[in-house]
Parts: C-alpha cells; structure tokens; sequence
C-alpha cells in the first residue's frame, strides 16, 4: 500500500537549512498497526505530513497504491486525502458549539449524498468508535478528552478511507483514558483499517503490530511485535 524510497526533507529559513528526513525508505501493508516512534525534533512529525499528503518530500518518492504521489496535481491530492487518508490529531480539531454527530458528518457536507445518508453514516461511524448513542447529540466541548478524542475518530473514518493517519492521539489525554482510545484503535486494526500512528510515548507505540523508531531523521530502528 505503502512505498517510500530514501524521503529526504530539508527546510530553508534564509541562511539556515534544516534537513528533518534523511533519506528514509520503508513499507507499509494493506491492514498493519504501524507505531512511528520518536522524540521531539526526530522527523516524525514531518513524515506524518509526508505521508498524508500535506507536505513534499525535498528529494526521495512516495508511493501510494502504486502511484508517486509527486504525479498528482494539488485537486488529486485534496480527492486522496478525502478518499483516502482520516486524520485524527491530538488537538481534536472539532467545532465546540456543534453536537458531536454534525462534527462527524462535515466531512460529507460537500459530497453527493442526503442529509439522512450523512447522518446514518455519522451515526455509524461513532458507534464503531465505541460512543454511546447518549452522547450523540451533545455539543463537543461538554464531552470529556477521552470522549472527544473518539468522536475525532468517528469523523476520520466517515470517508471509510483505507489509512488512519494519528498524530499523538493521546497526547491530551490521562494515562487511564489513552490505553481506552488506543484498545479503540486496535479494534479498528482487527476490523481491517491500516492505522499509522505517530507518538513520542513508548508504552502507546507498544499498542501497535510494528514500531518504527526515528530519530535525527532517519530510521533507527523497525521491528514487527505482537499486539496485546
């Protein structure tokens, strides 16, 4: 699914040039649980945008389902990401004075589809998070971070896209509530969705089938373990 060959990224502020990936190569199969590990400055991060299309690598090619993602004009890349790619963040991003159902169905605002088609694929996708139907019409700032945080998985997954993209999901979150939203994300991994997840955090990272440890830019480690 997955294919990136020597991914190097350099930023230029002036003078100064920054090279946050250094010639990284590694793939990523149809259906795996994949922890990119690392601590802060590592380049992480950086691939996590490579990845979901929201940045360029500086040299090196990216591969998704057989294509260079170089290939595509800036529409196909907005199309991929919608298609494709769910993102779930660590700041939420949802609306705080909109109900947790009309946050899931954004995402489909813009597509050819009813307003009861968005609302029972909405339903759906909060249910598969593990919300309780309860909670469905409240507004997201009356909800606690654990509850927020599956809600964000809802609405990444409202697209059924074939990768979720999870940039240090748990990092607002207590210890109590993380192992909860990550036992969410493992369920979603044996229900056949391809979750890459970016933590600086080694007991998260642990959640997953594969850990992949970054650090200055470059790969330093990549071993495949048995979930929990």
């Amino acid at each position: 699914m997955i294919e990136c060959k020597n991914l190097t990224k350099i930023y230029v502020n002036g003078d100064v040039e920054t090279k946050a990936l250094n010639a990284v190569s590694f793939r990523i199969e149809k259906g795996e649980f994949v922890s990119i590990i690392g601590p802060s400055g590592s380049g992480k991060s950086t691939l996590m945008h490579i990845l979901g299309a929201l940045e360029v690598p500086t040299s090196g090619t990216y591969f998704l389902d057989g294509k260079e993602i170089s290939k595509y004009d800036d529409d196909e890349l907005s199309m991929l990401r919608q298609q494709k790619i769910g993102f779930v963040f660590q700041a939420f991003n949802l609306l705080p004075r909109t109900t947790v159902l009309r946050n899931v169905m954004l995402p489909l605002l813009y597509t050819d589809t009813t307003k009861e088609e968005r609302e029972e694929r909405a339903r759906e996708c909060l249910k598969y998070a593990g919300l309780e139907e309860s909670k469905f019409q409240n507004l997201s700032n009356q909800l606690s971070g654990g509850q927020i945080q599956r809600v964000a998985i809802a609405r990444a997954l409202i697209n059924n896209p074939a990768i979720i993209l999870a940039d240090e999901p748990t990092g607002n979150l207590d210890t109590k509530t993380s192992h909860i939203v990550m036992q969410a994300f493992q369920a979603l991994h044996k229900q056949g969705h391809t979750i890459i997840l970016i933590t600086h955090e080694p007991e998260i990272a642990e959640y997953a089938e594969r850990i992949i440890s970054v650090r200055d830019g470059m790969i330093e480690s990549d071993h495949k373990k048995e979930t929990r």
